[in-house]
């Protein structure tokens, strides 16, 4: 972090300082959401005519002060593939965050940034062959395997990098996405993955698990980090070099989740590791920095009264940002911004069961059915909040509705 306040680092951030950036007063209680929704009235009373996100940067800065905060001992490396937005990189990359990325497009992206690459983990266990030549060549010497043909691949593509065996959480904790349906060593493969590694003479630098996205219960840490222990002491029987590197991988949600989490794996860690202080340890959150930064606001851009039931199209949808409620078990709560700019009491005004589709053509584009919204008008809008994390990330092109053509307005709130 260069000199000054956080914040005014992150304004001053290559991919942030040219580009205008909103301030707004932040709504505090149960006027939480008024800062935000008072912003998007003022976009909208602007000009705006379809729909954008608001990115809060002083969102990110308060996340990153709450994780030290919390886990002082564990270094975050902000997991790109939740939200590759480049303001979102260049925030983290001026609050001194690390990164984890998976592919070579990553790579590119936070070393863009002037990031070091040392600062890299690249944390996909099964990768493509010119990736990591890619890697070689830029020097990120940090990657992931859980495999013996990995090995094989990165002996022969990238010799000088450094292997964390990837081991599989005994526990993903009712996790929204269980990472261990498709990686991680099983127990009984950890030796012959670790003799595998001595076999080929590539370094293997520690060990990392991930309890998978959006875990809900804080002790599924304990296990894993016992299990990670377990492999340390499992490749130091072998005779190898000692391992210095945890990665204690991602799955953290910002507010009450994070707190017991962090404070499980203090205590975890203190327990499986306090003898042994070189061992560096960092973690891969994506969600916990990215999910509560993001408000998308969308158009509404058809309506259909049919009876009492009411139906909007809007002008994002399952193919666009919102594919977050098929891929990531998102459920919108969409509030409707008409009511809250004529300072109207929600609560009490008349409402029908209403549905809301996206844009396209395909019945699956579906956002909520039987949700009770106000009568709304075409060129009314609806507000989502908690919209950064895998949303725009995984949005495609569908029916000739970009995701990508979305605008994101920079933004901080005090």
């Amino acid at each position: 972090m260069v000199g000054g306040s956080p914040m005014q680092a992150v304004l001053m951030a290559p991919g942030v300082k040219d580009k205008k950036v909103l301030a707004f007063k932040r709504g505090k209680g149960k006027d939480a959401e008024a800062g935000v929704t008072a912003l998007i009235r003022d976009i909208v009373a602007g000009g705006a005519r379809s729909a954008f996100h608001v990115f809060d940067l002083a969102k990110v800065v308060d996340l990153h002060r709450g994780w030290r905060r919390a886990l002082p001992d564990v270094r975050p490396c902000y997991a790109v593939k939740c939200n590759p937005d480049g303001a979102m990189l260049a925030a983290l990359a001026a609050l001194g965050a690390g990164f984890d990325c998976a592919s070579r497009a990553e790579i590119e992206a936070v070393l863009a940034l002037g990031v070091r690459p040392a600062t890299i983990v690249y944390a996909n266990p099964c990768k493509p062959e010119a990736h990591l030549e890619y890697a070689a060549e830029v020097g990120v010497n940090l990657t992931t395997y859980d495999s013996e043909e990995e090995v094989a691949k990165v002996r022969r593509c990238h010799p000088r990098c450094e292997l964390l065996l990837r081991i599989k959480a005994p526990d993903s904790g009712d996790a929204k996405v269980d990472l261990g349906l498709k990686y991680g060593a099983n127990p009984d493969e950890v030796l012959p993955l670790l003799r595998a590694a001595q076999r080929e003479g590539v370094a293997v630098a520690g060990v990392s698990f991930h309890v998978g996205s959006g875990a809900s219960r804080a002790d599924v840490y304990r296990g894993a980090i016992e299990a990670a222990r377990a492999a340390f002491d499992a490749a130091a029987a072998l005779g190898m070099p000692p391992m210095r590197v945890l990665d204690i991988g991602g799955g953290f949600m910002a507010g009450r989740t994070f707190d017991e989490a962090a404070a499980v794996i203090n205590r975890a860690l203190e327990r499986h590791f306090g003898d042994l202080p070189c061992v560096e340890v960092i973690g891969e959150p994506g969600r916990y920095f990215a999910e509560t930064a993001f408000t998308l606001a969308a158009r509404v851009i058809g309506k259909r009264t049919r009876g009492e039931l009411r139906e909007y199209w809007i002008d994002d949808g399952l193919y666009g940002s919102l594919n977050c409620i098929l891929m990531d078990h998102y459920v919108p709560r969409p509030r409707p911004l008409a009511a809250a700019a004529a300072g109207e009491d929600t609560t009490a005004a008349t409402t029908h069961a209403s549905t809301v589709f996206g844009p396209t053509c395909d019945s699956l584009d579906t956002v909520v059915t039987g949700y009770q919204l106000p009568e709304m008008s075409v060129g009314d809008w609806l507000v989502f909040d908690d919209m950064g994390a895998y949303t725009t990330a995984a949005g495609s092109n569908f029916n000739g509705f970009a995701t990508s053509a979305i605008k994101i307005h920079l933004a901080y709130s005090s």
